[in-house]
């Protein structure tokens, strides 16, 4: 695994209720508004609630406190969609402001997760990402992730994910 430091003057910390308005916007925004991801899906990413009841919500923020970048770390359950088994955790809805990306945020909030992970007892991390997240690609295979294309699924017709994954 690559130690990732973090950029200057930012922080990394779990969400709270006041986060999920910034969250969802923010995550909306990339998401569908950057075209990596179809209109129907923006209501599930709006669900900044029910993504926390379901998983670790962390956030970074800049040196202004401004909310500039947030991941869902899922420890168990039916969240994680690609866990197989106890041993996994997953990610999701990993997502950095525009104005922001390129600073080593996202790399910031994976390092995070998986620490976490390991902290859990957590023996490998997956997740899945559409063919068109092509920055996130890179980003992951920096971080040692490899595919596990015998994972890849479709959740609806004509979206189609890919599988990574880093033991840990």
């Amino acid at each position: 695994m690559v130690d990732v430091p973090a950029p200057p003057a930012v922080r990394i910390e779990p969400a709270t209720p006041a986060d999920h308005a910034d969250i969802a916007e923010l995550t909306v925004a990339v998401y569908v508004g950057g075209g990596l991801a179809g209109p129907d899906y923006g209501a599930e990413l709006a669900d900044v609630a029910r993504r926390a009841e379901l998983a670790e919500l962390l956030v970074v923020r800049d040196g202004d406190g401004r909310l500039v970048g947030s991941v869902a770390l899922v420890l168990d359950g039916e969240f994680g969609e690609v866990t197989e088994s106890d041993d996994e955790a997953a990610v999701r809805m990993l997502v950095v402001d525009p104005a922001a990306q390129g600073q080593g945020i996202g790399a910031l909030l994976m390092t995070e997760c998986l620490r976490r992970a390991r902290a859990a007892g957590k023996h490998r991390m997956v997740l899945s990402t559409s063919t068109v997240m092509t920055a996130a690609h890179r980003l992951y295979e920096r971080l040692g992730f490899t595919r596990l294309p015998e994972r890849d699924w479709s959740p609806v017709q004509g979206v189609d994910l890919l599988v990574y994954a880093l033991d840990l």
